[in-house]
C-alpha cells in the first residue's frame, strides 16, 4: 500500500527586466542583488527609555501568570493523560492481523496491526497521475526572489546609525513571496500570485483489516518518500512537458532558461499499521476515556498494544518536561522584564551598569528555578494531593529521625 505526495514547482521571475537591471548595474559597477541604507535614530532620553522600561514591566508581569499558568495546568494534564492511558491499556483487546468482524467487541477498545487498503486509485488529472494510494499531494513552489537583510548599530556624533545591509537570492519557495515589501523591489520583482494551488487528496474509505478508519486516523499518516519518475517516461506528455531528474518541467529546455515549471513525486510505502481505537460497527473511532482524554493513535509499525502505550507514556514524559522548561523559560524572561527598570536607572553609569546587568541576570536564574519548582509542587499537591503528602512526609522523615536522635542523648 502506498500514499503519494506530489509538489508542483514553479520557476519564475521577470527576467527581461532583471536583465537589463544586471546590464546597468555591471556598468556601475556595483553588485545588482545587494545593496547598504544608513539609518539615524537620536538616542533616546532618560524618561523615554525609562517608559520603554515600564512598558516591558508590564509585558513581564504578564508572562510571569502566564509561566505559573503553564506550570501548573501542566501538571494536571500529564496526570489527566498518564491516567487515560493506563485506563485504555486495561481495557483494550488485540485482535489478529486477519480478524473477522466480531459484534462483541463494539463500543470497546481495540489494537490491531495490519496492512492499509484502499477501494480506489486517487488522480491528479492535470498530469495523469493514477496512484492506488491513501493520500496525493501536489505542493507548489516558485522559483522566486528572496531578500535578507542584516542590520549593525554604531554610534556616531552622540547618534545611533543603523546600517543594513540587504542581499537579494533566487530560491525555492512554496510560499508567495511579495517584492512589493522588499526594499528594493526594481529587478527584484515576483509574480502576484501562485499560477497552479497546492492541493491533497485523500482516499473516501481506507481501511486496516475489515474496518474502516476515523478521518483522524487517516491524518496521521504522514511520512512521505521520495519517487522516482522514471517510470513515468512511458506516459503521453503534453508538448510542452519534459522530464529530468525526477522532475515535470513545463519547457523543452530543462534549467536552461529560469521561467520552467517543474513537478516532482513523493511516494509513501506503507507496511503494517497499528492502531488503537474503539470499534463501532465497521467503523474505527475515537475512544473516550473516564478521565476526559480521547484515545485514537496510530503508528506506522506493527506494534503490540504494550508497545503502543508505552511510547504514548513516553511522548506524555517528554511532553511534560518540555512544558515545564517552557514554563521555567517564561518565568526566567518575565522576571528579567520586569526587573529591567533597575538596569535603566544605572544604565548612565558604564561599569555599574555591567555589575547590575550580571547581578540582575543572576537573581532572575535563582528566583525563577526557585518559583518553578514551588508552582510545580503546588501543582502535585493540587492533582495527586496522597502522593504529595507520602512525598512530604517522606522528605521530613530524616528531619524527625535526627531530632528523636538528639533527644534521646539529651536523656543520657
Amino acid at each position: 500500500m502506498s500514499s503519494v505526495f506530489w509538489v508542483l514547482s514553479w520557476c519564475y521571475c521577470s527576467h527581461s527586466a532583471s536583465v537589463v537591471f544586471a546590464l546597468l548595474s555591471q556598468f556601475s559597477g556595483k553588485d545588482p542583488n545587494q545593496h547598504k541604507r544608513v539609518s539615524v535614530q537620536s538616542n533616546p532620553g532618560f524618561l523615554e527609555r525609562l517608559g520603554e522600561t515600564a512598558g516591558g514591566t508590564v509585558v513581564g508581569v504578564g508572562l510571569f501568570f502566564l509561566s505559573i499558568y503553564v506550570l501548573f495546568t501542566n501538571e494536571g494534564r500529564a496526570l489527566q493523560t498518564a491516567s487515560s492511558l493506563d485506563e485504555g491499556l486495561s481495557q483494550v483487546v488485540s485482535l489478529g492481523p486477519f480478524s473477522s468482524f466480531d459484534l462483541q467487541n463494539d463500543n470497546r477498545l481495540v489494537h490491531l496491526s495490519a496492512q492499509l487498503r484502499t477501494s480506489q486509485p486517487l488522480h491528479d488529472p492535470n498530469y495523469r497521475v493514477v496512484v492506488q494510494a491513501v493520500k496525493l499531494k501536489r505542493q507548489v513552489e516558485m522559483y522566486q526572489w528572496v531578500e535578507y537583510h542584516e542590520s549593525k548599530d554604531y554610534q556616531e556624533n552622540g547618534e545611533t546609525k543603523t546600517e543594513t545591509t540587504y542581499t537579494y537570492n533566487t530560491e525555492w519557495k512554496s510560499e508567495l513571496i511579495n517584492s512589493r515589501n522588499f526594499d528594493k523591489e526594481i529587478g527584484h520583482q515576483n509574480p502576484s500570485a501562485m499560477a497552479v494551488e497546492s492541493v491533497t487528496v485523500v482516499a473516501p474509505e481506507v481501511r486496516v483489516g475489515p474496518f474502516f478508519l476515523s478521518k483522524g486516523l487517516v491524518e496521521q499518516i504522514n511520512n512521505f518518500q521520495t519517487l522516482s519518475l522514471r517510470d513515468f517516461t512511458a506516459f503521453n506528455l503534453d508538448p510542452f512537458l519534459s522530464i529530468d531528474d525526477d522532475y515535470f518541467y513545463h519547457t523543452q529546455y530543462p534549467r536552461k532558461y529560469i521561467n520552467f515549471w517543474s513537478l516532482m513525486g513523493y511516494v509513501l510505502h506503507i507496511g503494517a499499521v497499528s492502531i488503537v481505537a474503539m470499534q463501532r460497527g465497521e467503523q474505527l473511532m475515537p475512544f473516550k476515556t473516564k478521565s476526559g482524554d480521547t484515545l485514537e493513535l496510530l503508528y506506522l509499525e506493527e506494534l503490540s498494544a504494550e508497545e503502543v502505550f508505552a511510547k504514548e507514556h513516553e511522548y506524555n514524559n517528554m511532553k511534560t518536561w518540555g512544558l515545564r522548561a517552557a514554563g521555567w523559560a517564561l518565568m526566567f524572561l518575565s522576571i528579567q522584564l520586569t526587573m529591567r527598570i533597575i538596569y535603566t536607572l544605572v544604565d548612565w553609569v558604564p561599569v555599574l551598569r555591567e555589575l547590575v546587568s550580571v547581578g540582575l541576570k543572576i537573581f532572575a536564574l535563582c528566583v525563577s528555578c526557585s518559583l518553578s519548582l514551588l508552582t510545580i509542587g503546588v501543582g502535585w499537591f493540587f492533582y495527586r494531593p496522597l502522593v504529595a503528602a507520602a512525598l512530604g512526609a517522606l522528605a521530613l522523615l530524616p528531619l524527625f529521625l535526627a531530632r528523636s536522635g538528639l533527644a534521646a542523648k539529651k536523656n543520657e
